[in-house]
């Protein structure tokens, strides 16, 4: 079951990002936020750094306990902790927390990249590193850096904007063919009806289906992550690197 909406959405906007989208500011202030963007870009990549390769998985915040779409995340991070990976999420409530309870439930590795918002996001208990986030763009990009496959679980715009910008640095050869597979069919069917219909209508190419897999089973979620992660790729073990304390970093 859902959690029920937020009551209302406004006014409570971050005022940097408002300025910024409001066209031309001063030189000055221009730089400031440049420079504060810098500033969580390097503290992710140092808080980030060695905490082993990763498999990020999407979905929503609304979804509570007894939904079988949680229950769902739940396995799905218990399966990528047993394959050796670390889930990362975005660190809050719902199916987030879920797939980091999974990898808690195992005794595997949970990593969250936390939003600050006005409304309905907090980091989740289940978290054995994380990082609040001011900037939601520096926020996908952390997500994506350190993963070597995606899950994408049930969720609102937020998912499909994660979902369909992870086909799109891969479609376009941005971003390695890592595996994307978007699990729950029955909540994903229309979003695959359409991407079929996109494709029928030649505004992408029929081979672009084939860059993630509609599944619900755990094992065939596996499978996948398998063949175009590790064998695709192999994997870069966090213990051959060694960390530097001057710049922040620490062994997870």
């Amino acid at each position: 079951m859902l959690k029920e909406k937020p009551k209302s959405f406004a006014p409570l906007v971050n005022p940097e990002e408002e300025a910024f989208f409001a066209g031309p500011q001063t030189r000055w202030k221009e730089f400031r936020f440049v420079t504060k963007v810098a500033i969580e870009f390097i503290r992710g990549f140092r808080i980030l750094h060695f905490i082993g390769p990763c498999v990020t998985v999407f979905g929503s915040a609304r979804f509570e306990e007894k939904d079988k779409y949680y229950q769902k995340a739940v396995e799905v991070g218990e399966r990528v902790s047993q394959m050796g990976f670390a889930v990362m999420t975005g660190g809050g409530p719902g199916i987030m927390e879920a797939a980091n309870r999974g990898a808690k439930n195992v005794g595997g590795k949970s990593v969250g990249c936390n939003i600050i918002l006005p409304f309905e996001q907090h980091p989740n208990p289940y978290l054995d590193k994380w990082m609040n986030f001011k900037y939601f763009f520096v926020r996908k990009v952390l997500l994506s850096k350190y993963s070597y496959a995606f899950v994408v679980m049930p969720g609102g715009f937020g998912t499909l904007d994660e979902f369909f910008e992870a086909l799109t640095l891969i479609q376009t050869k941005v971003m390695r063919r890592f595996p994307v597979v978007l699990m729950c069919s029955d909540f994903h069917k229309h979003i695959y009806q359409y991407i079929q219909h996109m494709a029928d209508y030649g505004t992408i190419d029929k081979e672009d289906l084939k860059l993630f897999l509609l599944t619900d089973s755990i094992d065939e979620m596996e499978a996948h992550i398998i063949k175009y992660a590790v064998e695709g790729y192999g994997l870069k073990r966090a213990e051959e690197l060694t960390p530097n304390p001057i710049l922040g970093e620490e062994k997870q």
